[in-house]
């Protein structure tokens, strides 16, 4: 048996102020944690004006890289926590923007990937994502990465299972009101646990309000929402997960890959 203590944050960032966003983040992740998701666009805020702003707060997250101060900083609390950070960043890459999640393991190493489906004014802000689905090795376990809007699409998570995906971690800023519930199908169907790391608060930098709906939450592949924090606090939902039990078999008879008629799904 393969145990990881696990923690999906929730904060309540301010926008544009990068250094007491971190700060918070920092204070809320949990001692002895093996793997933290933190939320989509963590450290800037979400609500965006234009590119022009976005590209005055995006960083270099690429691996190979110097890195921008949000990655330096967690970066740097990954390495002296022992804790693989995964967080939502605004990356830049030339004249490229992204809203993309870094994995940013103990031993300095990193991967990226940059958000396939874009909401709402994400459109006119970022660049779709170039990258695709991937599943990457952290904590000794399997890790597949989506951001926020990415749920609403089945075919996100499957691709990330059919990769081998144990855990599917999903930074977001939510403000519709159906992921959480639509969270427990997407773990129960691929056989993974997810973990969906939300924020709090209200953004009017437009005029489109945005209120995010808090509800961070660890789901497991049979469905049981294990832990939730609620819709207006700041804190981590934390639960300890047997890894072993991201399994594919449903009965003696049934495996719920090896049983797929993908001929037929036309």
């Amino acid at each position: 048996m393969k145990t990881l203590t696990v923690a999906s944050l929730q904060n309540s960032p301010e926008f544009g102020n990068i250094r007491a966003n971190l700060h918070d983040l920092i204070g809320l992740l949990p001692p002895g944690c093996d793997l933290a998701v933190l939320p989509e666009l963590c450290a800037t805020g979400y609500q965006f004006r234009d590119r022009d702003e976005v590209m005055d707060l995006a960083e270099v997250i690429a691996p190979g890289q110097e890195p921008g101060p949000i990655t330096t900083r967690l970066s740097e609390v990954a390495e002296a926590s022992g804790t693989t950070i995964i967080a939502g960043v605004a990356e830049r890459d030339g004249d490229r923007l992204f809203n993309s999640a870094v994995l940013l393991r103990p031993d300095g190493s990193r991967s990226i990937y940059r958000k396939i489906h874009l909401f709402m004014d994400e459109k006119k802000l970022f660049d779709p994502g170039d990258l695709g689905f991937s599943v990457v090795d952290a904590c000794g376990v399997k890790v597949g990465m989506m951001v926020c809007f990415d749920w609403i699409f089945p075919e996100s998570a499957r691709t990330l299972a059919l990769q081998g995906a144990q855990i599917i971690a999903h930074p977001s800023n939510l403000v519709l009101p159906w992921c959480p519930q639509a969270m427990i199908t997407r773990s129960l169907e691929n056989g993974v646990f997810t973990m969906t790391a939300n924020r709090i608060g209200r953004e009017l930098r437009t005029d489109t309000p945005l209120e995010f709906i808090g509800l961070s939450q660890v789901i497991s592949p049979t469905g049981e929402r294990l832990v939730q924090l609620g819709k207006e606090e700041t804190g981590a939902a934390v639960v300890t997960i047997n890894i072993t039990e991201a399994d594919k078999k449903i009965t003696a008879a049934n495996d719920l890959f090896a049983d797929r008629r993908p001929e037929f799904y036309k």
